[in-house]
């Protein structure tokens, strides 16, 4: 089998793994859940989905600036990662969503549902949007850049 790129390895590793794909998966759910349940408080009224909204939101935001601080690790310590565009438009779009959704958490901390639900709903809409983009991206840098990936094993 041919090769034609070499892999790029990940500094934010363990054992050679790289830690920020593998942080990624649990802010992404909560932030994409987030839409879902907005819809249905706004559909129902009930306080719970409110509740749970605050809660992924929160976790989605906090997981989500956690698992970016190895990604911003490897984009600002690793040339070939810092050389792909593909890399600095994931970056740029992952921080944008992540200051959306920490607004968004915010929005709901300080106030109640009946002020803040179409906010919230728009807020949770365009962050699942981002994130799209910035997961299309970061699939990019994976299987079409190799990074963090270890093509000797494949």
């Amino acid at each position: 089998m041919a090769r034609y790129r070499d892999s790029i390895h990940s500094r934010a590793a363990i054992a050679g793994h790289p830690l920020h794909p593998m942080l990624i998966h649990f802010p992404v759910a909560a932030l994409t859940g987030l839409l879902p349940v907005d819809l249905a408080h706004l559909w129902t009224l009930d306080d719970f989905w409110w509740r749970a909204g605050l809660w992924l939101s929160g976790v989605g935001a906090l997981g989500g600036w956690v698992a970016s601080i190895f990604g911003l690790i490897d984009l600002v310590t690793v040339r070939e990662i810092r050389q792909k565009i593909t890399a600095w438009c994931h970056a740029i779009l992952a921080v944008m969503m992540l200051s959306l959704a920490s607004l968004n958490w915010l929005l709901r901390y300080q106030n109640d549902a009946q002020s803040m639900q179409l906010w919230a709903l728009y807020l949770s809409a365009i962050t699942a949007v981002l994130i799209s983009l910035a997961a299309y991206l970061g699939g990019r840098l994976v299987y079409e850049h190799a990074v963090g990936v270890d093509l000797d094993k494949v």
